[in-house]
This record gives C-alpha cells, structure tokens and sequence, in this order.
C-alpha cells in the first residue's frame, strides 16, 4: 500500500511561517477564516501567503459556515487553491463551493464513531479530513484542538475519497499515524506551534523530516 509523504502545516498566521514551511517541502499550508479560532489568520496576512507561495504550494482556507459569498470572496482575493470546510456545512453546500472558487474541497469532521465515516460518504469532494474532537471545549473549538482519535476507526472506513488525517499529530507520532491509517495526506497544527498560530521552525522541520521517513 502506498504510503504518503504529503504533510499540511495548518493554522499558520505569519508570512514566515508560511515561506518555512513550503522551505521545508510542506504539500500545503492551511490558514484559517474563523473568527473564533486561536489561529485566525487576517486577510492581509493571508494575501501576503498567497503572493508570496503562488504555485509553489497548495494555498488552503479552513472555514466554519462562513457564508458561501465570504468563502468566495476570499478565496479569489488569497488564491486559495484549497477550501477546507470544517462546520456543518451538507453536501450541496461544498459542492457549490467547488464550482464557485474553483479550488479543491476538504470536508472535515471530528472522528466520534462508524457514524462519522458514514455521515462523510454523503460527501463527493476532493477530499476527506479526520480530525480529533475536545468535547470539554465550551467555545465549541473546531481542530487544533491537540486531541487524537482511534486510529483503528479506519479500518471500517469504505469510501474512495481520498483521506488526510489531522487531530494531535506531532513529530513523535506522525509515523506511527501514517502506519496505522496510510492517509493521502496529514496535517498538523498545534503539534509544531509554540504558542497558538505561531509555528516553531524545528518542530516543523522534525515533523516534515518524520513524514518524509516513512518507506513508501
């Protein structure tokens, strides 16, 4: 079974963070439109993101239902070739998203059971994200939240759409991860940050390093 060696550095907030990580042979590096994560990134920041790593990575926006005009209006302004919808957005919903940005779709949802997987069949878009949930979270947070999940879920999982698994990875498990899951993709946030939206570069670097160390 193939196994990847695609990693997307999320939450980032900072041009720098954005240029190490696609340095560094990030596949992409996700920033996020919520106005109530820790991690939001401005828009001006993010437009400085995107001049700067045009084509040179994959450019994803991580939304909460934010309404379908925001997402566009954003997304033509950043260049987003990635729209990561993360709330409860249905299926007719991410699918006209595609046809209006252009850009892939990711439909995220926290891993909480087989009922998870089946609830994201419904859903034809470029791809799926797992991520880990933190019921204790009062604000509601959506990822980032540090937390894992049963990797061992997956193994009940049928559909074809490709998988990116997020969800408190870091370099001390991401291996372990890919081995257990053999996603498309992982992605990672606070697991190489040094404070909220603030990536730490040798975190980043020793978890791209581990991600690029699993045999194919």
């Amino acid at each position: 079974m193939e196994t990847t060696r695609r990693a997307k550095i999320c939450g980032v907030t900072r041009l720098d963070d954005a240029l190490l990580a696609a340095d560094l042979g990030a596949w992409a590096v996700g920033m996020v439109f919520h106005p109530g994560s820790k991690r939001c990134c401005t828009l001006a920041e993010a437009e400085a993101v995107g001049a700067a790593l045009h084509r040179r990575v994959e450019l994803a926006g991580v939304f909460v239902n934010a309404p379908l005009d925001e997402i566009a209006r954003v997304s033509e302004r950043v260049g987003l070739t990635l729209v990561q919808l993360h709330g409860d957005e249905g299926p007719a919903f991410c699918a006209e998203v595609g046809r209006r940005t252009g850009a892939r779709t990711i439909k995220a949802a926290a891993a909480r059971g087989t009922f998870t997987l089946r609830d994201l069949e419904r859903f034809h878009t470029s791809y799926h994200l797992l991520d880990g949930h933190a019921d204790g979270h009062a604000d509601g947070q959506r990822g980032g939240t540090g937390e894992t999940f049963d990797w061992a879920l997956l193994s009940r999982r049928r559909s074809r759409v490709p998988l990116i698994i997020a969800g408190g990875l870091d370099p001390g498990n991401v291996r372990e991860a890919i081995a257990a899951t053999h996603p498309f993709a992982v992605d990672v946030a606070s697991g190489v940050e040094s404070a909220p939206g603030i990536k730490d570069p040798e975190l980043v670097r020793a978890f791209l390093d581990e991600v690029r160390a699993v045999a194919v």
